[in-house]
């Protein structure tokens, strides 16, 4: 196939260039920058100009390909609602676009968003909160409304994606860390998170684009149960910092606009996705790769 790839030059979107191309895939990767054009082509791909803040700058691109990943977002946290949004249109306009070939498109979302039932884990089969409750819950919106017009879309919800070298959500708790000499956690840090190694994550985007499978939510979770409390004593023992529980009060002032993150139970089963896509995780763990990270 020739896929159309957002974020190709980024920490994910670089390796599932490398797995595409690996498999007999032809890649054209959105860049930005002329270093983002080097390491696209670096993993086998080729470089397209243009910005996920324009949408018809993707257009000719999107005409070409005979399947599509959406992956770049801005994570600016002080601007996360604007940027969810910003996606949210995004995503209505490379669906439409697509739609008019019958193209697949592949997007991204998190498993934090999943309105799970209580007492349960997330699962594929559980919807998302409103974007009300949830501003990242806007890209799975945005899914919904594609697919009331026939567009095949898809959507791989996104764990702590790490390896080595960066690590997700955890890279802010690290930055936190060493900023202010505390690694925190809310009360007892007893909600959960989950997580995935990079290569394991990269494997399951081409397994998804290629079942083209319509209306589908993947998830890319090979840990489904990690206590927030295990990934802060990880933190303070990587950056020898306090580790302290805090109230919801403080932890508002310590984390910031980061904290309805931080305090999230996002417990997540990927059973289906295994079963349906044969995709078996086998990268290390996040705590294993927290302590084997390469100083920065």
């Amino acid at each position: 196939m020739k896929i159309f790839l957002t974020g190709a030059s980024g920490f994910l979107g670089r390796h599932i260039t490398a797995e595409l191309v690996a498999a007999g895939h032809e890649v054209a990767g959105l860049v930005r920058s002329d270093a983002g054009a080097e390491t696209v082509r670096a993993q086998g791909g080729t470089p397209v100009r243009g910005d996920i803040e324009s949408p018809a700058s993707l257009d000719a691109a999107l005409a070409e390909a005979e399947g599509a990943i959406h992956t770049a977002f801005d994570h600016d946290f002080a601007r996360f609602k604007e940027n969810c949004e910003n996606d949210r249109r995004l995503i209505e306009h490379m669906a439409t676009q697509l739609a008019l070939t019958g193209a697949p498109l592949v997007v991204t979302s998190t498993t934090m968003v999943a309105e799970r039932a209580q007492g349960h884990p997330a699962r594929e089969t559980d919807g998302p909160k409103s974007s009300k409750v949830s501003p990242r819950a806007a890209s799975e919106e945005a899914v919904a409304t594609a697919l009331e017009t026939r567009a095949k879309v898809s959507v791989v919800r996104l764990p702590q994606v790490h390896d080595r070298e960066k690590y997700g959500l955890v890279t802010n708790l690290l930055q936190i860390a060493q900023r202010t000499g505390v690694s925190a956690y809310i009360g007892a840090g007893e909600n959960r998170w989950c997580a995935a190694h990079l290569l394991d994550v990269a494997r399951l985007y081409r397994l998804a684009i290629e079942s083209g499978t319509s209306g589908a939510r993947w998830h890319a979770v090979a840990e489904g149960a990690i206590p927030f409390v295990d990934i802060a004593a990880a933190v303070s023992e990587r950056t020898g910092t306090e580790m302290r529980s805090l109230s919801p009060e403080e932890a508002q002032a310590h984390f910031g606009p980061f904290v309805h993150l931080v305090g999230t139970d996002a417990w997540s089963d990927s059973t289906l996705t295994r079963e349906r896509l044969s995709w078996e995780p086998s990268g290390p763990s996040l705590l294993d790769d927290l302590k084997q990270l390469s100083a920065s």
